[in-house]
């Protein structure tokens, strides 16, 4: 009986070991080059979050984990709804994980909530947003 116990064991916990999904791509650049694109057009040091365009309009993402992306970066992954999900920065090389707080924005929509979530000092400023390769 106690053959039977201990083997039963071993085989449950290496049946179990082996069953180990991966929850992210890492790197594999195949993957991400296929998901969306955007360009980072606005990044403050100040703020947690910064401003992505994209084909369909402007995204607001929140960073995670305190890393963020700069002006002019090329980012890959889905832009189209709310929610904490893996980002690969293109133009840096490596995966990253963000919140889509708001997405297909207009440019004056897309200040507007950036100045929500992150006020200026000054109420008569306006942020200007970098220009992207989606800008016509």
């Amino acid at each position: 009986m106690k053959k039977i116990f201990t083997l039963s064991v071993i085989f449950i916990t290496v049946f179990l070991s082996s069953c180990v999904k991966d929850s992210h791509y890492g790197t594999n650049e195949n993957y991400w080059l296929s998901k969306d694109r955007g360009e980072v057009v606005y990044s403050d040091t100040y703020c947690s979050y910064y401003v992505v365009e994209t084909i369909n309009g402007y995204t607001i993402i929140r960073t995670y984990s305190g890393y963020k992306p700069s002006d002019g970066n090329v980012i890959y992954g889905d832009f189209n709804y709310r929610s904490t999900r893996e980002f690969y920065n293109g133009t840096s090389g490596f995966v990253f994980t963000g919140t889509v707080t708001d997405y297909w924005l207009s440019y004056t929509e897309a200040q507007d909530a950036l100045d929500y979530y992150c006020p200026l000092a000054g109420k008569c400023q306006k942020r200007v947003f970098s220009k992207s390769s989606f800008s016509k």
